[in-house]
């Protein structure tokens, strides 16, 4: 089955062009790239390989090494990266007044959080960013993402920072939400929370760039059109969810925005980045890119 564009079925060659692709272990990336993944959309003279691992690991591959020809990373590592990468246009996820949450055992007031130590799932996610827009003296220590509420939980910290799928299941673990990120930056800015995307290579050249983000848009829609499907697939990366929040969660950051982030979310991941710069966070100045 081909479901390629007529634009993506130009790339057709006798000679195959491997293109290697990184993404975080969630249901929601899993989502988007099941038809890549499982070949229900093919691209002729493109072989494309999956590696998964946690969304830290990536940003500090990307940065270190441009290691993956399109690699799923935070919006707060792009200007670390950029480069060597341009963003594509698909593929992003972006909070809807909702995104990473404070979470602790007892409730804390904005003042007090301040006070505490937080756990949280990187120096370079976009979640620790807008912690640290929030709140820049706060007290932070790194744990990866999928520790942070047992970590919590046994009083190791005081909160933690979370972040995938940890967003709906921390109230089980008998903990309470301090602050949503999502929310607050929509009170903030009037626009969504842009938490991550998917970069390209640019030494991969413009057609390239272009044939494979038509590839990913085309993977996207086809999840969106065969949900059913997608779903079953994405399940295997579903930690601690049932089919119902799963399907839940994939919705919060798959949908129309990722096939295309539109004027207000390419506006929101701009100012998320300018203004991290300018309070001296992201230590590099910015140029964000798109790829056409």
């Amino acid at each position: 089955m081909n479901t390629s564009t007529p634009s993506t079925a130009t790339a057709a060659s006798q000679e195959v062009r491997e293109i290697t692709i990184a993404h975080s272990p969630d249901s929601d990336d899993a989502f988007m790239f099941y038809a890549l993944a499982t070949n229900k959309v093919r691209v002729p003279g493109f072989k494309f390989t999956h590696t998964l691992t946690d969304i830290e690991t990536l940003n500090q591959k990307a940065m270190d090494e441009a290691f993956y020809d399109v690699s799923a990373i935070s919006f707060h590592a792009y200007p670390y990266v950029q480069d060597n990468y341009t963003l594509m246009n698909c593929g992003g996820s972006v909070g809807e007044d909702y995104g990473p949450m404070v979470i602790a055992r007892q409730s804390y007031t904005l003042d007090e959080l301040k006070k505490v130590r937080i756990a949280v799932p990187g120096k370079l996610t976009t979640a620790y960013l807008a912690l640290k827009l929030l709140a820049p003296e706060v007290e932070t220590a790194v744990v990866p993402f999928d520790a942070i509420i047992p970590a919590v939980v046994a009083g190791e910290f005081d909160a933690g920072l979370i972040i995938h799928e940890g967003q709906l299941t921390y109230a089980s673990n008998g903990l309470q939400k301090i602050i949503d990120l999502g929310q607050w930056w929509r009170e903030e800015t009037g626009l969504p929370l842009p938490l991550g995307g998917n970069a390209i290579r640019r030494s991969l050249g413009k057609q390239t760039i272009a044939i494979v983000t038509q590839a990913l848009r085309d993977s996207i829609q086809y999840a969106l059109d065969n949900r059913e499907a997608a779903l079953e697939y994405a399940m295997q990366f579903a930690r601690d969810l049932d089919v119902n929040a799963a399907n839940r969660f994939v919705g919060m950051y798959v949908n129309e925005r990722t096939l295309n982030y539109g004027d207000d979310g390419r506006k929101a991941i701009r100012k998320l980045l300018k203004l991290g710069h300018e309070r001296g966070i992201i230590t590099k100045e910015v140029n964000v890119t798109f790829a056409d």
